[in-house]
């Protein structure tokens, strides 16, 4: 995955969720809005997992 894509992703539905809170949007819709920044965030974190284990895995293979 890629983290910029993923990133750029995130600030998407965080601009998404502000702007569905400032027109009052019901608790389902930021609930779902929030879940998908939390699955965002989880996918993010397991890419950059990734990338550093690729690199510790060049830098231990020599």
């Amino acid at each position: 995955m890629d983290i910029q894509i993923l990133t750029a992703w995130i600030r998407g539905r965080a601009e998404q969720l502000r702007n569905a809170r400032d027109r009052g949007a019901t608790s389902t819709e930021l609930a779902v809005l929030a879940g998908a920044l939390l699955v965002g965030a989880g996918l993010l974190v397991v890419s950059i997992r990734a990338k550093l284990m690729e690199k510790i895995g060049i830098i231990d293979g020599g």
